[in-house]
């Protein structure tokens, strides 16, 4: 039964929540119905009874805690998507490395999203990042579901304000117009930009250059700091890459992999031969900390035209600002499609603001590289 806290609309977006703690389970039940658009339908403590629950509600949202009794989120999982391949899972955990790991893992097992959870009730009630994180989303996940099922979009008319976190899955899609290469020699450095869904299409990217590309390359992945660390891990594992977060004053070496630590924007500092690493807590920009935008306006300010943006998918349109000095300098960019990202937004604003060379689906960007690392445009 749906606590309605605040009155629903005619098609409102249905949400399971799932965690050991009933009061977690409130308090976060609570943040959704505070939502006109949002209803909870099912509230449960553990993952088998979150299986049993979706068999008689219509779900399209999970908002999955980690750590169970009886049967814990990782577990739940793959038993969730099988019952609908179509649902969204947003793993929600506290900020240590055991649940960070998990959560990567249960990123690479079909989930699309994950939330660092407080590390207490109190700090949760009192979390107003949280909710709105949440909340956000939430929506989006959502709202991707139903535009790829074909269904009526939920309204988002609401009783209190939104937070101002820039959605650009939901804007309509514009016409997409390439822009012809410019960059007719080899980039000196890779550099690329992602958030949700971005493990996994980083994973696939960085595995199918691997052993073909020489140039460095630098990541901003939108993470808290105990998933960069983990991330880098996991990117060394999988893909053959020497990842390492990056730390200040790192000098940038051919064939290396840096990802930008969580809570820090990276940017590289140098005009000579030799170029550095920075890591700097300036203010976050589109809500972001670290930001892509910042990155790419280094990298063009210490390489000039040689570079190579790829921009992934992820929610918001961080990168955007940065690609246009990027292009606007000689450089290329490149982004990701919509059909195989988790959210369009981070390549949707690129590729709808005609700045892009190519836009291509997720199992054809590695080749785009390679081609264009090796040699100039592809």
């Amino acid at each position: 039964m749906s606590l309605n806290a605040a009155p629903k609309n005619e098609n409102p977006i249905r949400v399971m929540v799932v965690d050991d703690s009933a009061v977690v389970r409130g308090l976060i039940t609570r943040m959704l119905e505070a939502q006109s658009d949002i209803q909870v339908v099912s509230s449960v403590g553990n993952g088998k009874m979150a299986v049993d629950s979706l068999a008689r509600n219509e779900v399209e949202v999970v908002v999955l805690d980690i750590e169970m009794p009886v049967m814990d989120g990782l577990t739940a999982l793959p038993k969730l998507l099988e019952a609908d391949k179509d649902i969204r899972v947003i793993m929600a955990s506290t900020l240590t490395s055991r649940n960070a790991d998990i959560s990567l893992k249960a990123l690479q097992a079909g989930a699309v999203d994950y939330i660092p959870k407080p590390s207490s009730s109190r700090e949760l009630s009192g979390g107003q990042d949280f909710g709105e994180e949440l909340v956000a989303k939430v929506r989006t996940h959502a709202e991707t579901r139903r535009k790829v099922k074909g269904v009526p979009s939920a309204s988002v008319s609401r009783l209190r304000p939104a937070p101002a976190k820039p959605i650009s899955s939901l804007l309509k899609t514009k016409e997409i117009v390439l822009r012809t290469p410019t960059l007719r020699e080899r980039p000196e450095i890779i550099a690329i930009g992602s958030s949700t869904g971005g493990p996994q299409a980083l994973f696939a990217v960085l595995k199918g250059i691997y052993g073909k590309v020489n140039q460095p390359i630098i990541i901003t992945q939108h993470m808290p700091a105990t998933f960069t660390k983990i991330l880098a891990e996991h990117i060394n594992r999988m893909t053959g890459w020497t990842c390492e977060e990056a730390s200040d004053g790192t000098i940038i070496k051919p064939g290396q992999v840096y990802l930008a630590p969580g809570d820090y924007h990276m940017v590289v500092e140098g005009t000579g031969p030799q170029k550095t690493l920075r890591l700097n807590q300036d203010p976050p920009e589109n809500f972001c900390r670290p930001a892509v935008d910042p990155m790419l306006r280094s990298v063009v300010a210490a390489y000039g035209r040689k570079v190579l943006t790829v921009i992934l998918t992820g929610m918001g349109s961080d990168g955007l600002k940065g690609g246009k000095v990027v292009v606007e300098n000689g450089g290329d960019l490149i982004a990701q499609d919509e059909a195989t990202s988790v959210v369009w937004g981070m390549p949707g604003a690129v590729a709808q603001a005609g700045i892009c060379s190519a836009v291509l689906p997720l199992e054809n960007i590695a080749s785009y590289v390679v081609k264009t690392a090796q040699g100039g445009a592809a």
